[in-house]
């Protein structure tokens, strides 16, 4: 637009005044109305002044505005007050340039800043220090600006189409969002309100528990006020339960001397069983037991364990062991001595020969679970007699045989 301006302008007299919007050459009313106005407003106004039906385009208005503005009429009045009325504040500061050159240097400003536009468009054109040179170069850069305004606008429809899906997107997500929290929300207000139940019910279980540990103490009261002797009840249920511990304490050593005679017995019968077996040695037809027992050397050395047994028939096992090639251990099975040596005995033998029914019942398990821990071999005599033994010893013999 500008190439097609005159090189040379005459110069033309400054007027004392501001122009009127039809005092504006004709050409310049379009950029005017287009930028000044917005689409609905101009229809406003436009409606006070004039009748059109709804359908009218929007470039049927413009170009209606624009030609209206070229003599004085209503709607040119009424576009001119409104001009006045909202851009009063730039054109006061506009007022303010005496000459063309101060004039030009506030248009640019203003097209510098892209503040203002329109305010300083109409100020600029208005303005009586505002000659032909001026006016042209005003056209051209409002010309451009309208240029890059459509390409920016372009440029902010497609960002606002992809803002739109974006939003669109965003909206169905916060609706979800909503909706899950509302979701949430309910099933909290419903935990709270069954913990605020529970809460109620516990404390009136507490306060009922209060009474009734108050009711029991004030009736705990009342009966020791009722029983003077009450300590004296107390002190005798203490005695009570001191002779009934004494009780218990007797009980179990009674169970204790019986077994105690328990085991007695069993001596008393083993040596019973001792006296047969001498009368039985001394008749030459029944020979002699040591002589039953398998040829010498034939333990090879091993070491003989003798558990319990009678005390008398100690040295008749020691001489069947040794006779046999063998080494004799002896322990009493707990009679009288510990049970803890018993371990260490067992660990050194590596055959166990048990008298079941010459030894206590906690010797008897102890000795069985530590030969099968073990696997040391070993055999039960129940007759603690020297024949008995004399008969394992040669059972021993031919298994190693």
């Amino acid at each position: 637009m500008l190439n097609n301006a005159p090189r040379a302008l005459a110069p033309t007299p400054q007027p004392s005044r501001r122009r009127k919007l039809w005092e504006v050459s004709h050409k310049f009313h379009c950029p005017i109305i287009g930028t000044c106005f917005d689409v609905a407003e101009l229809r406003a106004l436009m409606k006070k002044v004039m009748h059109f039906t709804h359908d009218t385009t929007d470039f049927v208005l413009h170009t209606t505005a624009v030609g209206a503005c070229e003599s004085r009429g209503q709607l040119s009045e009424l576009l001119q007050k409104q001009l006045e009325k909202r851009f009063h504040q730039t054109i006061r500061r506009f007022a303010a340039a005496k000459d063309t050159s101060a004039l030009q240097a506030l248009w640019q400003e203003a097209t510098s800043s892209g503040s203002e536009i329109p305010a300083a468009l109409w100020a600029t054109w208005s303005h009586p220090a505002c000659d032909s040179t001026l006016e042209h170069a005003v056209y051209g850069d409002i010309h451009m600006i309208q240029h890059q305004i459509g390409t920016g606008t372009r440029a902010d429809l497609r960002t606002l189409k992809a803002l739109k899906d974006e939003n669109r997107e965003l909206r169905q997500q916060l609706d979800k969002a909503r909706q899950e929290n509302e979701s949430l929300r309910a099933e909290k207000s419903s935990e709270t309100q069954a913990l605020g139940q529970r809460i109620i019910d516990l404390r009136a279980e507490l306060a009922g528990r209060d009474a009734c540990i108050a009711s029991l103490t004030g009736q705990v009261d009342q009966l020791r006020a009722s029983l003077p002797d009450l300590k004296d009840r107390q002190n005798l249920s203490r005695r009570a339960n001191d002779a009934e511990a004494r009780c218990t304490a007797l009980s179990a050593q009674a169970e204790n001397q019986e077994t105690e005679i328990w085991h007695l017995r069993q001596r008393l019968r083993h040596a019973e069983e001792t006296i047969n077996q001498i009368i039985a040695q001394e008749n030459p037809e029944e020979g002699n037991p040591l002589a039953t027992t398998c040829p010498a050397e034939t333990l090879s050395g091993k070491s003989v364990l003798c558990v319990g047994g009678r005390a008398s028939a100690i040295d008749g096992y020691r001489q069947l062991v040794e006779q046999s090639g063998g080494r004799f251990l002896h322990h009493d099975g707990g009679l009288e001595e510990s049970l803890h040596r018993i371990d260490g005995v067992l660990a050194s033998a590596d055959l166990v020969i048990c008298q079941a029914g010459c030894i206590s019942h906690n010797a008897y398990w102890r000795v069985k679970e530590q030969c099968k821990r073990t696997g040391k071999r070993c055999l039960f005599v129940r007759n603690a007699g020297i024949s008995s033994f004399s008969r394992v010893v040669s059972e021993a013999c031919a298994l190693d045989e």
